[in-house]
């Protein structure tokens, strides 16, 4: 006991020797007395120091420097010494190094899909997003007094978590406000990066900390939402090809739905809708204009070709109304 009380009196020095590598604040010392005797405070480039007093911030200093605490006119300094006891103070003091460099390349992620509405779908969409992020301490005050509290060190990965937990509400209110569809996000992701920029620097400002770069690596989308985006892309790529045919999306429709009933064998029933459909699906692709490839009798072919040309005339205005009227009568008679 004498020994360690001889050795704490002889220390001279204060520093921050060989900092954890994931450290972002480390107490210098669990015993604030030995500060008493010592002679010198040196803060490392790249290093600040924070002095507590009876559980307050009483001085940061932010710049490499060699300090003689026997003369430094240091705040608060004078008071400490006059309380300091040989070896115990009531009035303990704590020092902490904080480290001053940015933080670079840290991974983010949602921890869970982000839920909003698209807003040219209308339809809930759950987004799942990753990136990386640096920062660096900004006001090792507010930092101390808001996330260090009674902790004695506080590392990089614990801040990792933070960020995890306070990114998702600003990501959603900035999909939300931002109105980006689905088929977007890919293609607007550095504007997506900088808003989210903007609104995580305002957050993480007020707990000490700058954000120095944001950037979003990727996207993905829930299960759900994914089964909505393949639907809406099989009907637009329905709906482009019935225009291409020269028919709306519900006669295409009507036709899938008579193609499918004509496949259907099943019985007396089966072969009944199979002849209704098939005999529909013609006259329809007649009042087209579409050539089509069918199963029916050569002569039910060749009607189902002459009706179409016969309707292409009447539309360019080869034949009047009358002539249509009765050759379409005459064609439909032997059929």
């Amino acid at each position: 006991m004498i020994f360690n009380g001889i050795k704490r009196q002889l220390r001279s020095v204060i520093q921050w020797n060989n900092p954890h590598p994931e450290a972002l604040l480390e107490q210098w010392t669990d015993n604030g007395d030995e500060i008493k005797n010592a002679s010198k405070l040196i803060v490392g480039p790249g290093q600040g120091c924070i002095f507590v007093y009876e559980g307050k911030v009483k001085a940061v200093i932010q710049e490499p420097c060699l300090v003689e605490l026997n003369t430094a006119n240091i705040p608060f300094w004078t008071t400490i010494k006059k309380f300091m006891q040989f070896f115990v103070s009531e009035h303990k003091v704590a020092i902490y190094f904080f480290r001053k460099t940015k933080i670079l390349d840290q991974k983010w992620g949602t921890t869970s899909p982000i839920k909003y509405e698209d807003p040219k779908y209308h339809f809930p969409v759950g987004l799942k997003a990753y990136g990386n992020f640096s920062y660096r301490i900004l006001d090792a005050e507010d930092f101390f007094n808001n996330i260090v509290g009674n902790h004695n060190n506080f590392y990089i990965n614990e801040f990792r978590e933070i960020m995890a937990a306070r990114i998702m509400h600003p990501l959603a209110d900035y999909l939300a406000e931002s109105r980006f569809s689905y088929a977007d996000i890919d293609a607007n992701r550095e504007e997506i990066a900088h808003g989210m920029h903007i609104k995580l620097s305002t957050a993480f400002q007020k707990l000490g900390f700058e954000i120095t770069d944001f950037r979003i690596e990727g996207t993905d989308f829930d299960e759900d939402t994914q089964t909505r985006i393949k639907r809406i892309a099989d009907l637009t790529a329905e709906t482009h090809a019935a225009q291409i045919a020269g028919i709306d999306y519900t006669q295409l429709q009507q036709l899938e739905a008579m193609r499918d009933a004509a496949r259907n064998e099943s019985g007396a029933a089966g072969l009944g809708m199979a002849m209704g459909a098939g005999l529909g699906f013609g006259q329809s692709m007649a009042q087209t204009a579409i050539p089509v490839q069918t199963s029916q009798p050569q002569g039910n072919s060749e009607a189902v070709q002459k009706l179409a040309q016969l309707k292409q005339m009447h539309d360019s205005g080869l034949i009047t109304e009358q002539e249509y009227a009765d050759k379409r009568k005459e064609i439909l008679d032997r059929f």
